[in-house]
């Protein structure tokens, strides 16, 4: 059963969400305070994030937030190949409590749509809390995302902008954890000086935050094809934490996963960027481009990103998403099917209006003229 609309996701009456939902917080509307929870110490708060880490099956294969681009049907597709969680994309709190047409659109979630985390930008605690209510009952964490590097993010004050306004960030942070019931976590990026991000770190696990996910790559390091995540600083974060940490940056394959959980230590990885062009990354199955001349034990895998497109169509005619997002993931998984025939491409982006029907008849017309993109496992 998925849930298409803020009263179907949400709740039968979304304005009594939090009431109805939880035990410590009293929905805004109808009063300006939250009780907050009685004091609890921080080895209490550590044994009962592992405590909840450990109740979700300890996933370490993981679905990063993406703008426009982690919505249910594509974290269904990434669940069904290999993905043990996922996080939503970026939702803008203050927007989320304020227009119902951006909450019946920009989340929905289903039943198999679990481990699932959250996630909110935000700078103000009392409008974050008010967002992290409404969606309280339907995920494992609220995320606050603290590592959204892009421009809209530096004119909004949020996202990693908040790296220079601590204190406000601590105060997020406290205000989650203090009237949630369900656990805080936080996506971060480096900074550029080591001992600055494990204070940062530090200073987020003291605050109350439950899981914390490190991008190993510092606010102006956007490129990430060009520039390396620094997998060091993703260690020295976990070695100085006593809570779960995930790694993020440089998962192209599962080599990648194995490597990046043996050098850091680290709890689980998240995928973003690669997840893009192969959904199908955590069943073990890559592209041509991360398959080396001469490689042994790599067969064709029988699939092709045309066969994940039809699926990702599939889930999004029973799960409706906004175009642009259909849109923008077909451009990713077809990217070299495009390159071999622009002209198709060149179809598609004419499209005004697309339809479902549309769709599939482009990928049957790419068949028909010859490409082949297949993508490989490694069967040893």
């Amino acid at each position: 059963m998925a849930f298409s609309s803020i009263s179907q996701t949400l709740a039968p009456n979304a304005e009594d969400l939090c009431s109805e939902t939880t035990e410590s917080f009293t929905h805004p509307e109808t009063s300006p305070l939250a009780t907050p929870k009685p004091y609890v110490t921080a080895d209490a708060r550590i044994e009962r994030a592992w405590k909840h880490w450990k109740n979700l099956g300890e996933p370490k294969l993981i679905v990063a937030p993406m703008v426009d681009n982690s919505e249910l049907p594509f974290r269904l597709l990434c669940r069904k190949y290999g993905a043990e969680a996922a996080y939503t994309p970026m939702l803008h709190s203050r927007i989320f409590t304020e227009n119902e047409k951006y909450r019946c659109t920009e989340f929905t979630t289903c039943k198999e749509d679990r481990p699932l985390f959250v996630q909110f930008c935000a700078n103000d605690p009392d409008t974050l809390l008010e967002a992290a209510c409404r969606v309280e009952p339907y995920c494992d964490y609220v995320d606050i995302n603290l590592g959204c590097p892009q421009r809209i993010a530096k004119r909004g004050n949020y996202g990693a902008f908040l790296m220079d306004k601590l204190p406000l960030v601590k105060s997020l942070v406290e205000k989650l954890a203090q009237n949630l019931n369900v656990p805080v976590s936080c996506k971060i990026r480096v900074f550029p000086d080591l001992q600055d991000t494990l204070n940062y770190a530090k200073m987020l696990e003291d605050a109350g935050c439950a899981l914390l996910a490190v991008h190993g790559r510092t606010r102006d390091e956007k490129d990430g094809k060009k520039i390396r995540a620094n997998w060091e600083a993703i260690r020295a974060v976990k070695n100085a934490l006593r809570i779960p940490v995930l790694a993020n940056g440089n998962i192209r394959h599962m080599d990648d996963v194995k490597r990046c959980l043996e050098e850091t230590g680290v709890d689980g990885v998240l995928s973003a960027e690669t997840l893009l062009e192969n959904p199908a990354l955590f069943a073990g199955f890559r592209t041509v481009e991360w398959v080396s001349d001469g490689e042994e034990g790599v067969q064709d895998g029988k699939l092709d990103q045309a066969d994940l497109v039809v699926e990702y169509l599939k889930l999004c005619e029973k799960y409706p998403v906004p175009w642009r997002m259909i849109r923008a993931h077909l451009h990713k998984m077809l990217g070299e099917w495009f390159r071999v025939h622009p002209h198709v491409r060149d179809d598609f982006n004419a499209q005004s209006i697309l339809t479902f029907e549309f769709l599939y008849d482009m990928v049957n017309r790419l068949r028909d003229l010859g490409v082949s993109r297949p993508l490989y496992v490694n069967n040893t």
